[in-house]
């Protein structure tokens, strides 16, 4: 079963992608952990287009947001339903302790 990853930030928008979806996990800058997916738009999306979801969290503390991801993605974690929530803002549930926040941008 495929699991999806969800993301709401604080202006009660939100995105729900497969994992198999998922790029890459990088660090812009203490505390800003971006997560890199395949277009939304589909195969016939430019390759400029990509869609993101970046995270605010504790400074230096990047890697144990990657590895609680990874490790979330990999089973780890229980998912029975086959979605993590990575981030909600609204309902202030996170993946792990050092996320604070989230930020969305479609296909940009």
């Amino acid at each position: 079963m495929e699991k999806f990853l969800i993301f709401i930030d604080d202006a009660d928008d939100a995105m729900c992608v497969p994992v198999s979806s998922l790029i890459a996990m990088t660090c812009a800058g203490d505390g800003a952990v971006i997560l890199n997916f395949q277009s939304m738009l589909g195969p016939n999306a430019t390759e400029d287009k990509r869609t993101f979801a970046t995270l605010t969290c504790t400074a230096d503390t990047e890697k144990a947001v990657f590895t609680a991801i990874a490790q979330a993605i990999n089973g780890q974690r229980n998912t029975d339903d086959g979605v993590l929530v990575v981030c909600d803002d609204v309902a202030g549930t996170f993946l792990h302790p050092n996320i604070l926040s989230c930020t969305i941008s479609l296909d940009a």
